[in-house]
């Protein structure tokens, strides 16, 4: 499990994420779950684009560079759809809906990924 702060707000954008990083495991993502618990998250590492077909609840994604620098957020992704996508991104982070806001996440801030 990793941890993920925001280090330019001072906040935790999620306290238990995991990280997906085979071809299969980026592409089931968050398929067929319930719920994402809110301090939860999915970390995609290469990516730089998502689907959210057969989810069933809003997710929060943010894109992020090499470095984990911010490049973009999207609040509330509706379950079934195709999409967003972020040129240049290396990791996309997939959160319950709502924790971009919690956490006060915007393009351009630092985020830490360290092992929890």
């Amino acid at each position: 499990m990793i941890r993920i702060t925001n280090i330019t707000r001072g906040t935790v954008v999620c306290r238990r994420a995991r990280i997906a990083r085979s071809f299969w495991h980026r592409l089931r993502g968050l398929m067929f779950r319930r719920e994402l618990a809110p301090e939860d998250g999915l970390l995609l590492v290469p990516e730089w684009s998502i689907h959210t077909f057969f989810m069933r609840f809003p997710i929060d994604v943010i894109f992020l560079s090499r470095s984990d620098v911010v490049l973009a957020t999207h609040e509330q992704v509706r379950p079934n759809r195709l999409g967003p996508t972020c040129r240049g991104a290396h990791k996309v982070l997939e959160l319950p809906a709502g924790a971009v806001r919690r956490s006060q996440t915007e393009e351009g801030d630092q985020l830490e990924i360290a092992v929890a």
